[in-house]
């Protein structure tokens, strides 16, 4: 185990973009999950960094299949490489499969070596994380599995600013075993490596225009918000890039993101009538909402339960944001979890020996997955969620504030 900090963490993880404070772990013990309560699943049992990572299991009744597209958006230039001749990003689709996949059966590719290697430099764990281990990580999704007969509402997915769009896949994979289709988004030059086709790997040029020459971090999510929009446009528009297509049912879609991916659906829902509901994952928001809101639009804040986004906390933006929001929303907060706890990292860090929170891996994806889904059962479903409805006994680590 190697010593990393929570504050250090945090740093690193959004590249500066989360306030730069001292978060110090709760003192207290985490309570063991009740039985009945979101998952009461067992802390991983002691891998090492010999061995290749597994997420969980997907909980709900559909196998998954998946689909990987590389997008170009040559209507506009991309803001950190004026030499780009358009905007590319990497698209992966997890969807409902028809059947669960043959014993043994290929599963989908979680990351590409090189990725893995420009991550685990960019956050200091390339001593302790083998990249070909992390590249390795076993999935729960076919490729060009066949698909479920129906159509079904559409998440989009963001990464936290300077990680890929795979440290959001158990989320993705799990939704879509619930009857969703998931688009997770790699937005260029903004993680610490992305591959895209021709051997290429982009690194994160948007770390250094915001660290060193200033650039504001808006830019990053007007720039997602209009990636989200592209993104939708070429799945669910008559030339789908996706030969699926048919089973997205186009006036049900949301979005959810990491850190500042999460800040980026609050915007990408203010530029696109489409997004009817949106989640910021633990991310501080970078633009203002207009005087109208969100149109009366749902939207929940899913956070750390620390002195960062607790009502009052020192990312102010939570506060400042939490009367503009006009529709059904909700501010948790998520005892014993850190920034990273809003993806796949606690499962990493747990694998590979360097754990960073309180909260046991698999009870922090558990819940994270638990209440996401909740959320876009609620409201792209329609089906009422009881698990929204205020303070659980079954989950004692989810605090409500604000409650109407």
């Amino acid at each position: 185990m190697i010593p990393v900090t929570r504050t250090a963490a945090i740093a690193v993880l959004a590249c500066a973009l989360v306030l730069p404070v001292a978060v110090t772990a709760p003192s207290h013990a985490v309570p063991e999950a009740p039985a009945g309560s979101v998952a009461a699943t067992a802390p991983p049992t002691g891998a090492t960094s010999s061995t290749a990572l597994e997420l969980p299991r997907p909980t709900g009744k559909f196998a998954v299949g998946s689909s990987v597209h590389h997008l170009a958006d040559r209507s506009r230039k991309d803001p950190w490489e004026p030499a780009a001749d358009a905007r590319e990003l990497m698209a992966t689709v997890h969807y409902p499969a028809a059947r669960p996949a043959r014993p043994g059966a290929r599963t989908t590719a979680y990351g590409t070596v090189a990725e893995a290697r420009a991550l685990l430099k960019g956050i200091g764990l390339d001593a302790a994380v083998p990249a070909e281990r992390l590249a390795a990580t076993r999935t729960h999704s076919r490729p060009g599995a066949p698909p479920a007969r129906g159509k079904f509402p559409l998440v989009v997915l963001s990464p936290g600013f300077s990680v890929p769009r795979y440290t959001l896949t158990s989320i993705a994979e799990d939704l879509a075993s619930r009857g969703y289709v998931t688009v997770s988004v790699d937005h260029a030059y903004e993680s610490y490596g992305l591959s895209v086709p021709g051997g290429r790997l982009l690194t994160c040029k948007a770390c250094t225009a915001l660290d060193v020459d200033g650039v504001p971090a808006s830019v990053v999510t007007t720039t997602r918000a209009k990636d989200v929009s592209y993104v939708l446009d070429r799945l669910t528009g008559r030339h789908s890039v996706w030969k699926h297509s048919g089973m997205i049912d186009r006036g049900r879609i949301g979005m959810a993101g990491h850190s500042i991916g999460g800040a980026s659906a609050a915007t990408a829902m203010v530029n696109d009538r489409r997004v009817l509901a949106g989640i910021n994952m633990d991310g501080a928001f970078w633009e203002d909402l207009p005087p109208s809101g969100l149109d009366g639009r749902p939207f929940m804040m899913l956070g750390t339960d620390d002195e960062v986004h607790r009502p009052g906390g020192l990312d102010t933006t939570w506060d400042r944001i939490w009367p503009s929001l006009d529709g059904w929303k909700r501010w948790l907060t998520v005892t014993g979890t850190d920034h990273g706890s809003f993806s796949d990292f606690p499962l990493i860090e747990a694998h590979f020996g360097v754990p960073l929170e309180p909260l046991p891996a698999q009870r922090s994806v558990a819940l994270v997955r638990g209440y996401v889904a909740a959320f876009f059962d609620e409201h792209l479903k329609r089906k009422p969620q009881p698990l929204l409805a205020g303070p659980s006994a079954a989950d004692p680590e989810v605090n409500f504030h604000h409650l109407p």
